[in-house]
């Protein structure tokens, strides 16, 4: 099968979106998988299925052990447009960046190997930034666990108009506005967009971070763009993996999240010009509250170890705490956590051995 075959052909029943009529540039599609077997292929073929009528689809095999590589070898052999890289377990941010720098494309996307396109996803995600003139396009995504909840979800969107009716309804933000209203309020993946190759450049993945790299990606994206387009069309299926790393028993690679949201917030203030005086120092109060919110969480986790791992792990308590006594210090930081995160921010600075205890206790039902 090729990029000719019958799947780009559009569906029975469903109007393909006006694509003007134009030569379509080529979109790379970047998919990282590590240890992927049981969800590589059918997120390859909601790839292969888009309406979109140009892709090529770049797998960068990230040192799976479980037979993953030999599957992307056999889709590529099924596909014309699937390139198969393999990497030594890199991480995430190399995959993403191997997939980059091998990316032909006038525009990049990245999908993450257990996740799932609806089929008018990237057609959508091309409209948008033809009729804004945007350099990035994002659009919504939808959470799911269950096959049932996908079929359900995708049934649902393929509806005849629905496609239409959600691509009306989208937003235009410039650089600036996309940082406060958009990353500082949770719009920090940088998957479900579309990027212009021109706009990414030479810009890549921060290597050696497991959460958080693709918030600062983002952030690091930001002085070389004008404006982003988001559209409420939910057209990527996020799937809520119970094996997933935000799913699993604190590691050291938690610490990352803190680390990154350190780094971004001295990006952000070092990139607030001087003249916004107050909104520069509103923007770093944010980021340091959504630091502290990651602090909580990391702590969290740590909760939720035995009283004998907690032990083993006390270098790392130690430096949540130490970072949340010297956060609380951050002027209008506090402020602009919810009550629940103020009571707990206080309480594991004053005493973290109680904090952590009785959140074991409220969480497990154990000591």
């Amino acid at each position: 099968k090729g990029m000719g075959s019958k799947h780009r052909q559009g569906r029975k029943g469903v109007p393909r979106l006006d694509l003007q009529n134009k030569e379509h540039p080529l979109i790379s599609v970047v998919v990282p998988v590590y240890n992927g077997r049981g969800y590589i292929e059918k997120c390859i073929s909601t790839i292969e299925g888009q309406t979109y009528p140009r892709l090529e689809v770049i797998i960068v095999d990230d040192g799976s052990t479980d037979g993953t590589g030999e599957i992307c070898v056999r889709l590529a052999r099924a596909y014309g447009n699937i390139q198969v890289l393999a990497l030594g377990d890199e991480g995430v941010s190399a995959a993403r960046n191997a997939g980059l720098a091998a990316a032909s494309g006038a525009f990049v996307t990245f999908v993450d190997a257990d996740d799932r396109l609806l089929p008018d996803t990237l057609a959508v995600l091309y409209q948008c930034i033809q009729e804004t003139g945007c350099e990035v396009a994002g659009c919504g995504f939808f959470p799911w666990q269950q096959e049932a909840d996908f079929e359900e979800a995708a049934g649902r969107e393929q509806e005849a108009g629905r496609v239409q009716a959600w691509t009306q309804k989208r937003r235009v933000y410039t650089a600036q506005e996309f940082l406060e209203e958009g990353i500082l309020k949770g719009n920090s993946r940088c998957w479900s967009k579309l990027y212009s190759r021109l706009a990414i450049g030479s810009l890549r993945f921060r290597q050696g971070l497991t959460i958080g790299e693709d918030m600062l990606f983002l952030v690091d994206l930001l002085p070389g763009i004008r404006r982003i387009a988001e559209c409420g069309y939910p057209g990527y299926g996020y799937f809520r993996n119970p094996q997933g790393s935000m799913n699993r028993e604190f590691q050291p690679g938690y610490m990352d999240q803190i680390t990154c949201w350190e780094i971004a917030r001295e990006e952000i203030a070092g990139r607030a010009p001087s003249r916004c005086g107050g909104q520069a120092e509103g923007l770093s109060a944010q980021a340091t509250a959504i630091l502290m919110m990651s602090i909580m969480l990391t702590a969290g986790k740590l909760a939720l170890l035995s009283s004998k791992e907690r032990k083993g792990c006390r270098e790392y308590i130690c430096i949540c705490r130490d970072k949340i006594r010297k956060e609380l210090g951050t002027p209008g930081a506090y402020e602009r956590l919810s009550r629940g995160y103020q009571v707990k921010t206080k309480l594991f600075a004053a005493a973290p051995g109680v904090y952590l205890w009785l959140y074991h206790l409220l969480k497990l039902g154990k000591g």
